[in-house]
């Protein structure tokens, strides 16, 4: 549990850096895996099949990342992390039953076919790798519950550990499968995905399960979560999910109706990966009000207002300065036109960083109190609002490409953080005058 010592700057911060960093680490992950598969003899092919796949995976795995918060907030004895893997099996039941649909019944060639819009002669490599990508899904439950626990008894710098030793054994990997020649198709990423999962959910078990058999039975300052509380809170996480799924694909879409659909699309994913880049070390500042908040909010807000400006200087940084033209062109190898409207889009996103910190900021809260219904309708004002600019815009400055997006993307989040901002001042509860944002 958070021990109850005064608060200290220097014990914030070596609680939120190993989770900033090992945030920004998944990142690699990425690029070992598609730097191997670029050593195919048919790169289009095989590179393409595993990307199709794990955009699949994405969804189907993103609910169980919601089990570290949900495990990091409720747990705090044994009896309430007996609640949370009941909880956790029936998911993992379900999404290995939609995984073995996929693999085994023609429900997989009809939804990659149909809704990812594979060619025929394609379906056989894609549903290959779907078919070991299938079994992350485990391994990443494992690693999310016990992380939450890692997290909440101030372990942190396990995540960053397990992430280093996760990073080096899919790249030693990697190395086994190009150096024998055996980068022939996508499943070899799927197979090095898998690994590096199954790594780092070794080592959070490993560490959180001592930490797990030297937890209470009952907690004496809490009252201990059933499975039917663990599913109240879950169940709001669960749908606000779902609704976030919708935002990237519906912007693509759009996208696809303005002037440069090629340039816009492209435009938009390099800005908004190098965005995200920039916010990656800044995801877990929620984590900093789930464990802190209670011991010394004022130490806590204080923290969040010297960290939460980074993520928008740094994109001020790239955006507005040469670097962003050496980073593009340099780093990232964009040329031409292409630099140059990712640098604009880019440049449109400055709202985004500006608000993201203050939005997890104003989740730690919702998640605190337990009212994560409100995530729900704050998600889905974000993407109510992030499709209505979309279409606006396409409709009537479409040569702006893919600013577009982001612009629509920013907006939308300032819909969702004004939902969040409001509930959390409005609050009658206990906490609920400390809760407010500062001005």
């Amino acid at each position: 549990m958070t021990s109850q010592k005064p608060l200290s700057w220097g014990r914030l911060f070596s609680f939120f850096v190993p989770l900033g960093i090992s945030a920004s680490l998944v990142t690699i992950s990425h690029v070992i895996i598609n730097s191997t598969l670029a050593q195919s003899a048919d790169q289009a092919t095989v590179i393409a099949s595993y990307s199709i796949a794990l955009s699949l995976l994405t969804i189907t795995e993103r609910p169980s990342t919601l089990l570290r918060q949900t495990c990091s907030t409720l747990v705090r004895d044994r009896t309430s992390f007996r609640a949370i893997t009941q909880v956790t099996n029936i998911f993992l039941a379900f999404v290995l039953l939609i995984g073995f649909l996929i693999v085994y019944t023609p429900v997989g060639t009809s939804i990659f076919g149909s809704i990812f819009g594979v060619e025929e002669h394609m379906l056989p490599h894609v549903v290959a790798v779907y078919q070991v990508l299938m079994f992350v899904s485990i391994f990443s439950v494992i690693r999310n519950i016990y992380q939450g626990v890692l997290i909440t008894n101030n372990h942190t710098k396990w995540l960053t550990i397990g992430m280093v030793i996760r990073l080096a054994g899919m790249y030693f990997l990697s190395l086994y499968f190009i150096h024998t020649n055996n980068v022939k198709s996508g499943t070899v990423g799927a197979v090095i995905f898998l690994a590096g999962m199954i790594i780092e959910a070794a080592v959070s078990f490993w560490e959180g399960r001592s930490i797990v058999k030297r937890m209470p039975v009952r907690s004496e300052h809490l009252p201990s979560q059933t499975r039917a509380d663990i599913y109240r809170f879950y169940k709001p996480l669960l749908l606000s999910s779902v609704v976030a799924l919708f935002i990237s694909p519906v912007t693509n879409i759009i996208l696809g109706k303005t002037s440069g659909v090629a340039l816009a699309i492209s435009a938009f994913a390099v800005a908004g990966s190098l965005m995200q880049l920039m916010l990656s070390f800044f995801t877990y500042i929620h984590q900093v009000v789930l464990n802190y908040y209670q011991v010394d909010a004022v130490i806590v807000r204080k923290f969040i207002l010297v960290i939460g400006f980074i993520p928008f200087l740094m994109l001020i940084g790239v955006a507005y300065t040469p670097i962003g033209y050496w980073v593009l062109e340099v780093v990232m190898h964009v040329r031409g036109e292409l630099l140059i409207q990712s640098l604009h889009t880019l440049q449109t996103f400055i709202l985004y960083p500006l608000i993201m910190p203050w939005l997890d900021y104003g989740n730690g809260l919702i998640l605190l109190s337990g009212r994560t219904k409100t995530m729900f309708r704050s998600q889905t004002a974000n993407a109510i609002c992030t499709i209505v600019i979309l279409l606006l815009l396409a409709a009537t400055v479409p040569e702006w490409n893919g600013m577009i997006g982001a612009i629509a993307q920013s907006f939308g989040l300032l819909a969702e953080f004004t939902i969040v901002t409001l509930v959390n001042r409005l609050s009658h509860k206990q906490y609920s005058t400390d809760r407010s944002f500062d001005a």
